[in-house]
């Protein structure tokens, strides 16, 4: 059964960047080599601050856009609050 993250991964610069993946050590990889999103090159490294699990993509990717909706006080919030704990959440969640 594949594992489907949301995750959120500070920036250099102090921004947030949140993104889906199946392998989020791969992916944060990915971002501090410059090969990750957009957004993240020119700003690495980058921290893995957040992860939530899931079982669908579905509910992985629905998560990360609720994120990307967020404020910026609202993501640091989370941060504080869940920090890199990993939650697991059900297709049905």
């Amino acid at each position: 059964m594949t594992v489907h993250w949301t995750y959120i991964v500070e920036c250099s610069d102090g921004s947030f960047y949140t993104g889906y993946t199946t392998d989020v050590e791969r992916r944060v990889r990915e971002h501090d080599r410059g090969e990750g999103a957009k957004y993240t090159r020119g700003r690495a490294p980058v921290e893995l601050v957040y992860s939530e699990r899931f079982a669908s993509k579905s509910a992985a990717m629905s998560r990360e856009y609720e994120i990307k909706q967020l404020s910026r006080a609202e993501k640091e919030r989370l941060v504080a609050e869940d920090g890199s704990v990993e939650t697991t959440r059900r297709a049905d969640d």
